[in-house]
């Protein structure tokens, strides 16, 4: 079974690879992905849930593509708080032969640690020993799963020999990725005067199972208190919302052929 899934993240590779700029290469399907939803609540602040922010603040960005880039196709792993495994959200990426892949999270802290605040975009890759906590919070909604251990390989997020596998199916859209990871951070400082904590590459499995440039980005920390009531607001969501957006609009710019 690991076999033929780092073929089939190859074959998508060669897919979409087709596709290439010299053949007129246009940006024509996003996937927004609200990270967590249903039972899997993701990270907690005083007030609000991360599911819950992550889905409003998808869907603000979905609404505005929809207004200024109607010509672009735009697929929601999730509308509503209901609850869609990880490998799902990838399938529906890769089914839709997706240009891009867009999951919206919150950050989170333990205490001790809750004065930490900013924005940070990741990508797909082999992460370092100290990036690992955060990657296994990421993949910790696997356990929450029927029959998580066949679904996903043997994978267990509590094992860290369990990142070697991650490490071995790298993306091949690893440089892409960065680039528009770049794009929305810089988005974030420019626009919003947010504190970046930068790009950073780990292991999180949603994005290594994506046939496509692919980023999950932190849109603030829940558990800092000054943060969570941003992100929970009209004017936080909209700011972060439009944010994307510009990223977006630079990348489509910049990669495409005219």
């Amino acid at each position: 079974m690991k076999v033929k899934l780092l073929i089939t993240i190859l074959l998508f590779s060669l897919l979409v690879a087709e596709k290439a700029p010299a053949q007129g290469y246009k940006i024509k399907t996003i996937v927004i992905d609200p990270g967590h939803g249903g039972r899997k609540p993701g990270a907690s602040g005083l007030f609000s849930k991360e599911k819950d922010v992550s889905l409003k603040i998808a869907l603000k960005l979905g609404a505005l593509l929809k207004e200024e880039m109607p010509n672009i196709k735009i697929i929601f792993t999730r509308k509503t708080d209901i609850d869609v495994d990880l490998y799902r959200r990838a399938e529906i990426a890769n089914e839709a032969n997706a240009d891009l892949f867009i999951s919206v999270h919150c950050n989170s802290m333990p205490p001790g640690n809750k004065h930490i605040k900013g924005v940070e975009t990741l990508v797909a890759g082999s992460h370092r020993l100290k990036e690992q906590d955060a990657a296994i919070r990421e993949n910790a909604d696997i356990k929450l799963e029927k029959n998580y251990k066949s679904k996903y390989d043997g994978y267990d997020p509590s094992d860290p020999s369990s990142f070697i596998l991650l490490s071995l199916l790298k993306n091949t859209f690893r440089d892409k990725s960065i680039k528009f990871a770049k794009l929305i951070q810089n988005s974030y400082i420019s626009r919003d005067e947010r504190l970046s904590r930068g790009v950073k590459e780990q292991g999180v499995l949603v994005l290594q199972r994506c046939g496509m440039p692919a980023v999950l980005t932190e849109v603030g920390f829940i558990s800092n208190a000054e943060e969570e009531k941003y992100i929970n607001s009209q004017n936080g969501q909209n700011e972060i919302a439009n944010s994307i957006l510009e990223a977006i609009k630079t990348y489509k710019k910049n990669i495409e052929v005219k």
